[in-house]
């Protein structure tokens, strides 16, 4: 879904910002500025469609958004249970939002467990819907309630619509030859048609998209959208809801161009599409499903037509096995996983550092150890990215900061890999993966040029005069080796994983060889092109807060806020983690205090601590969850006051 934006950007604040009543006796509009939803139900309500449904056509109507999607990790959880609730929050405004929000103004609960799990981050006065239907006496003592919440008074303090959704969903499918299982599967279509009224989305690319999804079901299909339908009715001709609202297009947000809605994950597919495109190579991705990073592998699938080949390997091992085999080969090579699947890699990513070819390892991080919290979020890799290997073995880190730089942050980490001839570890996590906002579509010029020369004959000369190809002769600037692809006549090799000699690439055994490719390996890494930290301070603060990866949206909302209380705080965000950038070190001796917020134990504090002898302060979480703007708001006043 894509849509025009002809404005330059601004920023407004606040919520409510005005109210009108319609002719001839119709309800009330009420326009607001932002607004935050969430529909939490059963993994199997259908929730994260319906959050995607919604965003999409929040997306074509131009508002500016950003989702959160946060479900168990089991594929059907024991249902009625809090373990088991799955639900959808999206933060949509008329200006430029960061966040999905830290707290919604509708809760959207589909059963008791969706209401017990969820209500503890809605604030008094929002609004909560919920389905009257699941709530019986024995869903609500799974939870551990004693008396209905619908009843007792304990949700005085809100807006509650007690709304029966699944006995009106099946008195709308009626006249369809349906089951009433198979019919009460569209209450979460019911439900989308309510909100979509309530909110003034469109309803055409919904329609469009129930006729796409069951073109082999077209019974289901028309079943479907009479659930959206009626859902639209009621919230029209019900006296429950007296009010409806209108959030305008953030056209002013943004600066012109075609804009699409678009995940982390699907960005970065893209991103990958682009870089092989502008490098003129195959792109090959040798992965094993994992997730958060299974999407990659199934985007990338699709496009054949622009020279990709995916493969889905047995193993970890095998997909990175591939995917280098694939670089020596001369393909733009990429492997995806996560924090499990790297440790598998590991080896092989040593390997990759010795050989000296490019390569991308996508790391889309998760909760650990081990197993972990699948489905939720964390940037506990990046010492693992770092220093996961045996060996000296430098590997260049980039890390994108919201879903859409996805797309720029995969061109950069193969600029690197293709010019540097190196591996390069890319780290996204779950809440950029899963999580969408807007995206401005490049145009071709705008993209860099990745293009490479293959080695084609002999580059050195021996003191006889003898003319040969040393595959570890070096590029003065770069310090990257001869790329030179199996089966150009005259360039034969040695590769595998024990040690080389300087130049000639035979094995080699002798300590002060070691020692210099070491070092030479190392200062490669060090030598990458980064562009300088970018430091955003207009009041000449005396704190910093440093930050990387996802927590750019959450620190950034934070820094607004204190600013527009009157504090003075400065902020950088890195991008690239290794090596960073040159002008760092001076950047942080500049500022009495440092702040670093990460969702680890504090492993970027530890390198900053290391290398630049700063005293920075660690602020950290590690719930699964991403930072919420005003809890680290009160982090950063604290500091600053401190």
């Amino acid at each position: 879904m894509t849509s025009q934006v002809s404005s330059p950007a601004e920023h407004t604040d606040g919520s409510v910002v005005g109210e009108q009543r319609k002719p001839d006796g119709a309800k009330d509009v009420r326009r607001l500025d932002r607004v935050i939803i969430r529909f939490a139900g059963d993994s199997g309500d259908g929730m994260q469609l319906t959050g995607d449904r919604f965003t999409s056509e929040t997306a074509s109507f131009g508002n500016d958004l950003s989702t959160l999607p946060n479900f168990p990790a089991e594929i059907r959880a024991p249902a009625g249970t809090l373990p088991g609730v799955s639900s959808f929050q999206l933060h949509f405004a008329d200006h430029d939002i960061l966040t999905p929000g830290d707290a919604p103004n509708v809760l959207v609960a589909m059963n008791p467990a969706a209401l017990k799990a969820n209500i503890g981050d809605v604030p008094r006065g929002a609004e909560i819907i919920v389905n009257t239907d699941e709530f019986t006496k024995r869903a609500m003592q799974k939870v551990g309630y004693a008396a209905s919440p619908l009843e007792d008074g304990s949700l005085d303090g809100y807006q509650l619509h007690p709304v029966p959704l699944t006995t009106l969903t099946v008195e709308a499918l009626k006249e369809f030859d349906l089951t009433r299982k198979e019919a009460e599967r569209s209450k979460n279509m019911f439900a989308l048609g309510l909100l979509s009224w309530m909110y003034h989305r469109p309803t055409e690319g919904t329609e469009r998209f129930l006729k796409s999804k069951f073109a082999k079901k077209p019974d289901i299909a028309a079943a479907n959208i009479a659930a959206f339908r009626a859902g639209w009715n009621f919230g029209e001709t019900t006296e429950d809801f007296a009010v409806s609202y209108e959030v305008a297009p953030a056209a002013r947000a943004f600066p012109v161009g075609t804009y699409r809605n678009i995940s982390g994950n699907l960005a970065l597919a893209y991103g990958l599409v682009a870089a092989s495109r502008q490098a003129d190579l195959p792109l090959f991705l040798g992965s094993y499903p994992i997730t958060p990073a299974s999407d990659i592998l199934h985007e990338l699938s699709k496009h054949k037509n622009f020279g990709v080949r995916t493969f889905q390997a047995e193993d970890e091992i095998a997909g990175i096995g591939a995917a280098l085999g694939a670089a020596f080969g001369g393909s733009l090579a990429v492997t995806t996983t996560s924090g499990p699947g790297v440790a598998l890699k590991s080896e092989t990513i040593g390997l990759a550092v010795s050989l000296e070819l490019p390569l991308l390892i996508v790391d889309i991080q998760r909760g650990g150890p081990s197993t972990g919290l699948p489905t939720k979020t964390e940037q506990a890799d990046l010492l693992q990215a770092m220093f996961g290997r045996n060996g000296e073995a430098p590997v260049p880190i980039v890390a994108p900061r919201t879903p859409a730089d996805c797309f720029d942050a995969a061109l950069e980490a193969a600029r690197i890999a293709l010019a540097y001839r190196t591996p390069v570890m890319l780290l996204s996590d779950g809440y950029l993966a899963n999580g969408s906002e807007p995206w401005r579509i490049p145009e071709l010029d705008e993209l860099p040029d990745l293009s490479v020369q293959f080695a084609q004959g002999p580059n050195h000369t021996l003191a006889d005069g003898t003319d040969v190809f040393w595959p570890y002769k070096r590029d003065p600037q770069t310090l990257a080796r001869p790329w030179a692809v199996p089966g150009t006549p005259g360039l034969e090799h040695r590769i595998g994983g024990i040690e080389k000699e300087d130049g000639t690439g035979n094995i080699s055994y002798a300590p002060a060889n070691h020692d210099l490719m070491v070092r030479t390996r190392q200062a490669k890494i060090d030598g990458i092109d980064v562009p300088d930290a970018e430091v955003d301070d207009p009041h000449g603060a005396r704190t910093l807060v440093l930050g990387w990866g996802s927590t750019y949206g959450p620190i950034t909302a934070a820094v607004r806020r204190l600013r527009a209380a009157g504090e003075a705080v400065a902020q950088v965000h890195l991008r690239h983690l290794n090596p960073f950038p040159g002008n760092l070190g001076a950047v942080l001796r500049a500022y009495d205090k440092v702040v670093i917020p990460e969702m680890n134990l504090g492993q970027l504090a530890t390198l900053i601590r290391a290398k630049y002898l700063v005293d920075a302060r660690s602020y950290t979480q590690v719930n699964g969850m991403p930072f919420k703007a005003e809890q680290l708001a009160a982090a950063l006043k604290e500091a600053i006051d401190d």
